[in-house]
């Protein structure tokens, strides 16, 4: 089932620095010669140069290792279609952390990469893109990144391939007051960008709607306990509980609810807590808690899902799709540039992605390429949806999963469309 919300409310691999030489460069274990060996690629001699700056490390490691596999799938694929264009694509590991960020984003431009695709955690994305990616006039696509705060940063080198919370913040709003019927809700999120943002962004909602938030309670990563935090947020009874973070976090968060405080609550959670290895981390089914998530809707959603199974051996997990998408844009992008400059990159990632010409999916991401090489006009119908950009580097519109946990993980059973 698919159902439409209007924003009518709110609105009114790998190691770090280790490269992969694709299209014809890629030894048995899929390590590259050139970047791959430690040695900058030299833009004279390949086709398109892409990085990746995604955590494979840090509290969002559950989330990122999945997600950078997705980010260098394109390149494996186009490899394996044999395909007469030399694309390098090297990887750099975030470690969940703003200063591991900039300084993985320093290397990544300072090797020559034109475009990047990155960061995953929004308080990392906005350190990249203020310290390095502007200034140095480098395009950075996001598959992650969620805070609203990266919607006024500049519009030219920092796109998104994820939906804003500007978004996703509705969307939780109107499941917990209008389809949960709840009168209110108390939040427990993240102090960080992510975190801050989403949060106030489900409060407005809930408010407009004619809910009352009860507490706002923030939270550090990685504390060993969260008992106290938990019982402010819970103090007063809310009908609901939006809890913000991430995995590695949600592990310790959800044991001392479960230890403390279970009362049957409903829990809503977002994206950044969609792992299916939540409930058999913590011991518990979870069956109280629910999630929305950005879907894999796009008409290649089922190629993608095949190839990251055939690839990896596992299922693609939340943000994967958008990170095939955010790479096979850049490639694109590139080809269809008179250079590998970012400021002629960036002149072309909306000619490729938004609306007009030719249709270039991931069933026929090689036949692009040609187009693009040649110039001609392409837009990119991608694994996640279409990708269609505003004049600040967001998604238009998106659509949601929403999901449901049990003891096997997780069940998407609903989605929503947000115009």
């Amino acid at each position: 089932m698919v159902r439409e919300i209007n924003r009518r409310r709110v609105l009114s691999g790998i190691a770090a620095g280790s490269g992969l030489a694709l299209a014809g460069c890629l030894d048995a274990n899929g390590n590259g010669a050139g970047a791959g060996a430690g040695d900058d690629p030299d833009a004279d001699e390949v086709d398109a140069m892409v990085g990746t700056l995604l955590p494979v490390t840090g509290d969002l490691s559950d989330l990122g290792a999945p997600i950078r596999d997705a980010a260098i799938l394109p390149g494996t694929q186009l490899e394996d279609e044999g395909v007469a264009y030399e694309i390098d694509i090297r990887e750099e590991d975030t470690e969940t952390d703003p200063e591991a960020g900039i300084s993985g984003a320093e290397s990544l431009v300072n090797a020559g990469y034109p475009s990047i695709t990155g960061a995953a955690s929004s308080a990392v994305t906005i350190a990249a893109a203020q310290d390095v990616f502007i200034p140095n006039e480098v395009v950075a696509i996001s598959p992650a990144s969620t805070s609203p705060d990266i919607t006024p940063m500049d519009g030219n080198y920092l796109f998104r391939t994820c939906p804003t919370d500007a978004l996703q913040g509705p969307v939780m709003g109107e499941i917990v007051v209008e389809e949960e019927g709840a009168q209110t809700a108390s939040t427990f999120y993240l102090n960080n960008d992510y975190g801050q943002g989403l949060n106030d962004a489900f409060v407005e909602t809930v408010e407009d709607l004619g809910g009352e938030v009860l507490e706002q309670v923030a939270f550090e990563p990685e504390q060993p306990s969260y008992s106290s935090e938990l019982e402010s947020a819970l103090a007063d009874d809310p009908d609901v509980l939006m809890i913000v973070g991430y995995p590695d976090s949600g592990v310790q968060i959800f044991r001392d609810f479960y230890s403390d405080f279970d009362d049957g609550t409903p829990i809503i959670v977002p994206d950044g807590l969609q792992d299916e290895n939540l409930p058999a981390n913590v011991d518990n089914p979870m069956e109280n808690v629910f999630g929305t998530a950005p879907a894999a809707a796009g008409p290649g959603a089922d190629t993608f899902t095949d190839m990251f199974e055939s690839e990896y051996g596992s299922s693609p997990g939340v943000f994967t799709a958008q990170a095939y998408d955010a790479t096979s844009i850049h490639i694109l992008a590139q080809l269809r540039a008179d250079e590998l400059s970012g400021p002629a990159v960036s002149e072309q990632v909306r000619q490729v992605a938004n609306p007009g010409g030719e249709v270039v999916t991931p069933d026929n991401l090689a036949d692009g390429l040609d187009l693009a090489a040649d110039g001609e006009e392409i837009e990119y119908q991608g694994a996640s949806g279409e990708v269609v950009f505003d004049d600040n580097g967001d998604l238009e519109a998106a659509t949601y999963d929403i999901f449901e946990y049990s003891m096997d993980g997780f069940e998407v059973t609903d989605q929503y469309e947000y115009n």
